[in-house]
């Protein structure tokens, strides 16, 4: 923070810091609530406001009484300090600057030095007296009726940026003052130009310029997205095959940042036939991974944590096999750890998601046909010995690797694969899960009766929890990428329905600014957890009317079911 100001007046002697004569209270001075602490941060720092040499102050004294009533008082409270003040013998020393009822510009040689004076736009000072001015300042709404909310109008954005201009063509700093406290607002300043931002949070201010980079995101490039047909989408007839795409936190405003990113495209922007799931678990409003994965994977809703088990730790069957009795091969993948949560939902039992091992052994007892993902220790760790032995006297290859899982003819596989191929898109994680997909439909499309398959975009959410904006967009690109890839699919097939959604939101990502023709987005996030804001389903091809509306996230296993039940 460059600037600090102190609103005061002076009672009995006594300097007090107030924003209004009422307000005066005998612990709140000048020197015990501003000059002596910060006069002790300054020996602290070896005689430097600072301890970088790059970082400056600037303390601003807003005198709420007229000048020749209050300045002797202070000249004679900012002596004791004089040190902390005189820039000419020391560059880490702060700068002093009067506001508020400050003499006329004529007599500004009434005010000794080390003071500077806030200077007003609409006055026109001689270069003499400018020599004086620290800064230029000015209430907003002197030129706008602007609340902070959205934009200026055209005609008050050119006054304030005219405003602005012309303090910096007299060499001075500018600032508003009674301005909107909010992200939107300082944005805005920002952007129109402002050298100082006036706020009553500074926490919150430092904070969202400190984590600028973490809520800024700009593509100069876009990539392609795929053209669907329509020719077999929302048909009452049975499809042959399901793909499931899970963007793991992905609610409305991180598909619309994504969208504006990819300079107002995405694959997901295709789909006609969308509805809205709530999320809730069975045992609290805002859903996991594990509660909200299983009512998906189940159709039944369950306590946060739980994978695959109703309330009471009861197993559920899933949709793998729940349909391997119908013939129907399963595919589950995801972009993270396979043990985790969502994926975990299609395939395992257990009241607490963080045991792993255990999870990984329940693959033994399942009916899907491939898995692949990362954490490779949880099977070769397994809580039983011998896992992958197991999974081997059943018909499973076990691959490590994309490049072995991809020359494998047989439909029963396991791909287990480093900690680093899953890594974030950013860090070179590169096509895994589009790979992962292709390879899958490529194994399972020979089954007669069809395939289902789940695939995960995991680290959408990993992005939210970081509240990382970068992050989220980079993952649901790769996301909407293979997206893409199923919709070509359908259409190349068509027999296939794809069904996108999540299993809940995470970040509370909100939106501040836009910019399609760039790729720029910029936002904030309200939590570092879940939302139980509904998330958006899509689905496309025959059935697909069946996702339309407004359902609970644990309808979607019904509805897959109900497509399955048309007559062909």
């Amino acid at each position: 923070m460059g600037s600090i100001e102190a609103d005061i007046f002076l009672k009995d002697g006594i300097l007090y810091v107030a924003h209004d004569s009422s307000e005066i209270s005998k612990s709140r001075t000048l020197s015990k609530m501003y000059l002596d602490l910060l006069f002790e941060k300054f020996k602290e720092n070896g005689n430097k406001v600072y301890p970088e040499e790059q970082n400056s102050l600037q303390l601003v004294i807003d005198l709420k009484q007229h000048y020749s009533t209050v300045l002797p008082s202070l000249l004679k409270e900012i002596d004791r300090y004089k040190i902390m003040f005189d820039q000419s013998k020391n560059p880490g020393a702060a700068r002093l600057l009067l506001s508020g009822e400050v003499p006329p510009p004529e007599k500004f040689d009434e005010v000794p030095e080390p003071f500077m004076i806030d200077g007003r736009p609409e006055i026109p000072y001689t270069d003499q007296q400018l020599k004086r001015v620290g800064m230029i300042s000015q209430a907003l709404d002197t030129y706008t009726r602007w609340n902070g909310k959205g934009n200026p109008v055209a005609e008050d954005e050119k006054k304030l940026r005219g405003v602005i201009d012309a303090a910096h063509s007299r060499g001075k700093t500018f600032r508003f003052w009674a301005s909107q406290d909010s992200p939107n607002t300082w944005l805005v300043l920002d952007k129109l130009g402002v050298d100082w931002i006036n706020t009553d949070v500074p926490v919150r201010l430092f904070d969202f310029y400190k984590n600028k980079d973490k809520l800024n995101f700009e593509l100069p490039k876009p990539y392609k997205t795929y053209q669907v047909t329509h020719k077999r989408d929302a048909t009452e007839v049975r499809p042959k095959n399901i793909i499931l795409l899970i963007g793991d936190g992905m609610g409305l405003a991180q598909i619309h940042a994504a969208l504006m990113a990819n300079h107002g495209s995405l694959n997901i922007s295709n789909f006609t036939n969308i509805g809205f799931a709530t999320t809730c678990s069975a045992d609290a409003g805002n859903t996991d991974s594990a509660a909200g994965g299983t009512a998906i994977a189940t159709g039944h809703k369950t306590n946060n944590r739980a994978v695959g088990v109703d309330p009471k730790g009861n197993k559920l069957t899933n949709l793998a096999d729940t349909l391997a009795g119908r013939g129907i091969k399963s595919g589950i993948i995801s972009s993270g750890d396979i043990t985790d949560a969502t994926p975990a939902a299609f395939y395992a039992h257990n009241a607490e998601r963080s045991m792993s091992k255990a999870i990984a052994a329940d693959f033994l007892k399942s009916k899907a046909s491939i898995l692949v993902g990362s954490n490779q220790r949880s099977f070769s760790e397994s809580a039983n010995p011998g896992l992958l032995a197991h999974l081997r006297e059943k018909g499973y290859s076990v691959q490590h690797s994309l490049e072995s899982f991809e020359s494998q003819k047989s439909d029963r596989q396991v791909v287990l694969l480093p900690d680093s191929a899953t890594r974030p898109v950013r860090e070179g994680r590169g096509e895994m899960l589009g790979r992962s997909l292709r390879k899958t439909i490529d194994l399972l499309d020979k089954n007669k009766p069809g395939f289902f398959i789940m695939a995960e975009g995991a680290q959408i959410d990993y992005g939210g929890h970081a509240n990382n904006l970068p992050y989220v967009i980079t993952e649901l690109h790769d996301f909407d990428r293979v997206v893409g890839q199923a919709l070509e699919f359908a259409d190349i097939d068509g027999e296939t329905l794809v069904i996108v959604t999540a299993d809940h939101e995470t970040g509370g990502l909100s939106l501040l600014d836009t910019d399609p023709a760039r790729g720029m987005v910029m936002g904030e996030f309200s939590t570092n957890d879940h939302t139980n804001i509904v998330v958006p389903v899509f689905a496309y091809g025959p059935g697909a009317q069946l996702f339309r509306g407004f359902f609970e996230n644990n309808q979607i296993f019904f509805k897959i079911l109900q497509a399955l039940a048309y007559q062909k």
